[in-house]
This record gives C-alpha cells, sequence and structure tokens, in this order.
C-alpha cells in the first residue's frame, strides 16, 4: 500500500532564514553543516515525497516502471528546462555531472590531432576522464591551462583567449574546451558565459561542467549563453535526492549523443536513424532508481515556497561573504580576495587556514583534519591545498546558515589546527628518534 504524502508544509507560511529553517532538514541536531556544496542537504518535504513514491514504486513496481514514472519525468525536464531557459527537448536527466560529462565526452569520435582543453582546477574525477580518453586510441591530447588565485574575471577571459590561440590548430581538428561554471576547490565563479563566446569565436566546442550552479547560480538563461554541452548537479544546490543532474545538449548537438551510458534499448544506429532519438535514450537505458530524478519536482516546490530562485540565493550569498569575513578574524587569516566587485564569489566562499604550508604529509594532514572536524567535532567544512598559497577551507552558506554557525567552525578550526600541527611535529620528531636509534 502506497504511503499518503505530508503536505500541510504548502499551508505554512515558511520561518525566517536561519536556524529557524533546521526544522524542515534531517540533521543531527548537534550537527553543524557548512559543507552542502558537496553532497547537497534534502529537505523534509523532499525526503517525504521520496518516501511516498518508493512505496507506491514497491506496490505495484511494473505499474510504476511501465506507466507511472515517465509522465512524471516528463513534467520534471519541463520544469527543469524553464530554470536554466532551456528547452525541453534539449534535457535529459543522469545520474551526477561527471556522468553527465563522461557521456559527452566518449560520444564524440576522436581524431589523433583533437585536442581537450583542461583547466588545472579541473575536477579531479573529469580531469582523468579527460586523461583516460587521451590514453586510449586515437589519443587526443590534453591542454592544460593553468589558473591561479586571486584574479578577475577579464584576466581569466584573456588568459582563456590566449591559450586557445597558442594552440596547434589544423584542419578538420575538434578542440573541446572543458570549463568549470563554478570551480569546486576554491570556490569561485568563472565567467563562463563569457568563455562559450570565445569558444565560438575560436572555433572551439565548449562543455560546461555545471555541477554547483542549477541552486546557486542565478539567471542561466542557456538559449542565450549557448554552450555545446553543459551538465550540473540537481542534488547539491536545487535540493533534489542524490543522485540527480541535468544534462542539456542543444538540438544542433545531439547528433553527436549517439548513446547514453550503458547503452539504451532505445538506441538506433546512426546508419539506420532518420534523426537524433536523444530523449528517448535518456528516459530508460536501464533499470535505475528514478525516485531521486523525480525528486526534483518536489524540490522545486519547496523553493518556490520559501521565495523563490533570488531570495534563495540573495541569502546564502550574503551570508556567505560575511560569515567568511567573520572566520578569517577568528582564524587570524584572511578570504581569497577576488574582483572587488564580488562578481566571482557566490554561496561558497574561501578562507586561509592557520596551517604551516610545508607541514607533511599532506594526506595524513587532510585526513586528522576531517576526522577531528566529523568525528569529534561534529562539524564539517571542506579542506583543500593550493601549492602556492597552503590551505584553505571551503564553506558553504545555505539558508539554514548563520553567524554563529561560521563562528562555531573558527573556534574549532584554531584548535584542531594547533592539535594536527603538534601531532605531526611530534611523530616526525619520534620518527627522527628511531632513526637514529
Amino acid at each position: 500500500m502506497a504511503a499518503t504524502l505530508d503536505v500541510s508544509w504548502r499551508n505554512k507560511t515558511p520561518p525566517e532564514f536561519g536556524h529557524a529553517m533546521l526544522q524542515y532538514f534531517a540533521f543531527d541536531p548537534g550537527y553543524t553543516n557548512l559543507n552542502h556544496g558537496s553532497y547537497g542537504s534534502l529537505p523534509l518535504p523532499v525526503i517525504e515525497a521520496c518516501r511516498a513514491m518508493d512505496s507506491e514504486a514497491e506496490s505495484s513496481p511494473d505499474r510504476w516502471i511501465r506507466f507511472s514514472y515517465l509522465p512524471r519525468l516528463t513534467v520534471v525536464r519541463q520544469r527543469i528546462a524553464a530554470t536554466i531557459g532551456a528547452k525541453t527537448e534539449e534535457c535529459v536527466l543522469v545520474p551526477n555531472t561527471s556522468h553527465g560529462i563522461s557521456t559527452v565526452l566518449r560520444n564524440i569520435e576522436w581524431q589523433k590531432d583533437d585536442i581537450i582543453v583542461a583547466f588545472s582546477t579541473t575536477y579531479n574525477s573529469v580531469a582523468r576522464t579527460a586523461r583516460y580518453i587521451s590514453d586510449t586510441p586515437p589519443h587526443p591530447v590534453v591542454s592544460e591551462l593553468t589558473l591561479t588565485f586571486p584574479t578577475t574575471a577579464s584576466k581569466v577571459v584573456a588568459l582563456f583567449r590566449d591559450h586557445l590561440r597558442r594552440l596547434p590548430r589544423k584542419n578538420d581538428q575538434k578542440v573541446v574546451a572543458i570549463i568549470d561554471s563554478i570551480i569546486s576547490m576554491p570556490a569561485i565563479l568563472l565567467p563562463w558565459k563569457e568563455m562559450v563566446q570565445v569558444c565560438k569565436e575560436e572555433g572551439v566546442m565548449s562543455l560546461i561542467d555545471a555541477a554547483h550552479s542549477i541552486g546557486q547560480e542565478p539567471n542561466l538563461d542557456l538559449n542565450t549563453a549557448d554552450p555545446d554541452f553543459w551538465v550540473s548537479n540537481c542534488h547539491k544546490w536545487l535540493y533534489a535526492k542524490r543522485s540527480c543532474a541535468v544534462l542539456y545538449v542543444p538540438l544542433r548537438n545531439q547528433h553527436i549523443i549517439k548513446s547514453t551510458f550503458p547503452t539504451s534499448d532505445a538506441y538506433v544506429s546512426p546508419a539506420d536513424s532518420t534523426g537524433p532519438n536523444f530523449v528517448d535514450q535518456f528516459d530508460w537505458c536501464a533499470t535505475i532508481d528514478f525516485v531521486p530524478y523525480l525528486s526534483v519536482a518536489t524540490a522545486l516546490d519547496f523553493r518556490q515556497w520559501l521565495g523563490g530562485e533570488n531570495k534563495i540565493n540573495a541569502y546564502c550569498r550574503q551570508m556567505a561573504v560575511q560569515g567568511s569575513n567573520r572566520l578569517a578574524q577568528i582564524l587570524g587569516t584572511s578570504g581569497m580576495a577576488m574582483d572587488p566587485t564580488g562578481e566571482m564569489t557566490l554561496n561558497m566562499v574561501n578562507v586561509h587556514l592557520p596551517l604551516p604550508s610545508n607541514l607533511q604529509p599532506r594526506g595524513v594532514v587532510l585526513k586528522k583534519m576531517k576526522e577531528k572536524m566529523i568525528l569529534e567535532r561534529n562539524i564539517f567544512a571542506s579542506i583543500f591545498f593550493i601549492q602556492e598559497t597552503g590551505w584553505w577551507t571551503r564553506c558553504s552558506a545555505q539558508i539554514w546558515t548563520e553567524i554563529g554557525d561560521f563562528e562555531k567552525l573558527g573556534k574549532v578550526l584554531v584548535a584542531i589546527c594547533s592539535e594536527v600541527e603538534n601531532e605531526l611535529r611530534a611523530e616526525a620528531a619520534e620518527a627522527r628518534f628511531k632513526s637514529k636509534l
């Protein structure tokens, strides 16, 4: 018997943003979450909707798979398309951004002299995918562009254009640039729309890793931006259930995506096809749990109930900026200074940690920091290292976040940075002593 869905929240007035919003999330009461950007955080109304759909699916699996899920998936695709400013027939759902990017890259018919442009900040699994494709015949080349920070949007665009113009170009050569809309670490909004235009001017295809965009970056308007491919996680900032992402492929490029991954039973050989069946393939490409995809509908309803995209992101961005300033003050460090206009900052911020950059081994530093934050203090924000500048934390602001959360994090980080440094120096001293015995 299918579960009854509680929708009473729809008839209530949402509380003010801040800790009052925690009642709508499933966090352990003692947990302070400043790492929403990594895996997302599911609102209780979305959890309840997912449980109801799970119950419905298990009450009659054949009815669910053969009749129920597809009409709802079509509605979700329509609503996502409206959210990102695209056509419904250009949007399909995939498990996550890495999956979507891999699908695109593995469908391109590469030649020996083709080039994949990536960045020093490209997400690791995406960079590894590009390297794998380069390692297999016919061995297209990976050309990496190094980004250093702080920087400005105009400098990034100029650097990117110069890099493309320096590539060894040949006739009938494919060049595909993998561009982050928002870099994961450090959290930086890149001028990706301007970079797409540069790609058009230089005869380069654009593949946008927009993992952090939908739900965080307002006014996406893909019809105007017009990238060649664009993929974004719905389970990060949009409040959908893990894992779920939207893959946007404009009609002009759908012939490139010949197969899903894995190949769908809707696949039609190009030799037999009278046109692309892009959407049909992604509507069913194996037995999966469709509930995460369908959860997007309730996630969008919840966001509308809260006041909409602009209200949500205005609060989160303001809290991120104010919180990073307070955190830096407590740590005695500074935030990552970017363009003074703030155009490269959204809802995630980067603050320097009071840890010596020469503290070794780095893998142990990172492991200790994570363990002390999550397992001992019940709080978390991401930790990362940049070769030129040392250790940083990336904090995500959300509708439940208050300045006090950044202050709590600051006190925890002051303590554990000192602990980790002292422990590693003691371990190094002990190792040196034992080596002399």
